[in-house]
């Protein structure tokens, strides 16, 4: 798939491909979200089942009534021959809420700002876990920082980490900018490693358009975080595995042991699946998205911000057309006022914003 009116490699292409990637990725992730259910191991197993190892498409149906039983129940609209569009998801509606909000109040938007515009905007029903709470604290009258802290069990969860996405297109080369305003978004909702995966994802996107490899651009992003953190300890533990030349297989086994409790939301062994996808993904946008998939936990949002790295290192352009036209340009999306909107508008809209500043 071409970006109209766009030539491989500009500023237009590659934040197009950054849209792109995040709504493909989350697309493969969909059906099999659900980390203590869908294992590495079960996922693996059901793509043998269905002859798709090695994964190079989206999901392919189930071959067993039991394994459709347990995948999510968007999975008809989101495997391979059964995609027009995408479907709706918080991994999408955050990025475009991202894009309203800096459409509405600029670069200069407060935390404040964030709560009024998802009173305005985003359905109570389709908020999850930190995002719910802070949300029914916003409407019981509390302003930031008590959104976040108050009665929430999940201010470590990958939340705020789902929603960086934008502040890193509207940032390229610039990813300390790119933490700050991805910090400011989200202590809403969001205390400690919780708000170091927002700067982190923020700031890796935003590395990904400079950067020249992919282990460049993680590195620029630990930059942005305080070393001694958990999560810049598991993307350097995953980084240092993957240089000693263990497989993808043994990393991934490692890592999961060494986060063993937190569970499959926690932004700390999602991160470190996000790593190990890129890394081993070498920068190739199909490997990278199967592998982070493949890599289990919270699938959907692993696969999307992946996904929008690879996305943005390739650009549109170059994506591969199985993962791009089953999209149809189509997003569909429970943010008042842009269901249905193109991805190609979103992505017009968001270089406005990346060159209002550059």
């Amino acid at each position: 798939m071409t970006t109209v009116g766009t030539a491989a490699g500009t500023l237009a292409d590659r934040v197009h491909g950054g849209w792109l990637g995040r709504i493909a990725g989350n697309m493969l992730g969909k059906p099999v979200e659900q980390g203590e259910v869908w294992t590495r191991a079960r996922i693996d197993r059901y793509l043998g089942d269905a002859g798709a190892l090695p994964l190079t498409d989206y999901l392919p149906e189930p071959v067993s009534a039991e394994d459709a039983a347990a995948l999510r129940p968007e999975w008809r609209r989101c495997v391979r021959g059964r995609i027009h569009g995408s479907c709706r998801d918080d991994d999408v509606d955050y990025a475009i809420l991202g894009l309203h909000l800096l459409e509405r109040h600029g670069f200069a938007f407060s935390t404040e700002q964030v709560g009024d515009l998802w009173l305005l905007s985003l359905p109570y029903l389709q908020t999850f876990t930190a995002e719910r709470v802070a949300y029914r604290n916003l409407a019981n009258g509390l302003r930031p920082p008590l959104t976040a802290t108050y009665d929430n069990p999940y201010q470590d969860w990958i939340g705020a980490l789902i929603r960086a996405d934008i502040h890193g297109w509207t940032c390229p080369g610039e990813p300390h900018r790119a933490a700050a305003l991805a910090r400011r978004d989200a202590v809403l909702s969001h205390t400690g490693n919780g708000v170091y995966g927002a700067m982190w994802a923020a700031a890796l996107i935003a590395a990904a358009f400079t950067a020249g490899t992919v282990r460049d651009a993680l590195e620029e992003a630990l930059a942005v975080i305080p070393g001694g953190c958990r999560l810049a300890r598991i993307v350097r533990r995953v980084a240092s595995l993957h240089e000693s030349g263990l497989s993808w297989e043994q990393t991934v086994a490692t890592v999961a042991e060494e986060t063993a409790g937190l569970g499959w939301i926690h932004t700390v062994p999602n991160a470190a699946v996000i790593t190990a996808g890129l890394l081993y993904g070498e920068g190739d946008f199909t490997r990278t998205l199967a592998l982070t998939v493949r890599g289990g936990l919270d699938t959907d949002s692993n696969g999307a911000t992946a996904g929008s790295v690879a996305g943005v290192l390739t650009g549109a352009h170059d994506i591969p057309s199985q993962w791009t036209d089953p999209l149809e340009d189509t997003v569909r999306t429970a943010v008042f006022g842009f269901d249905g909107v193109h991805i190609s508008e979103l992505a017009e809209r968001t270089l406005r914003l990346a060159e209002s500043t550059a």
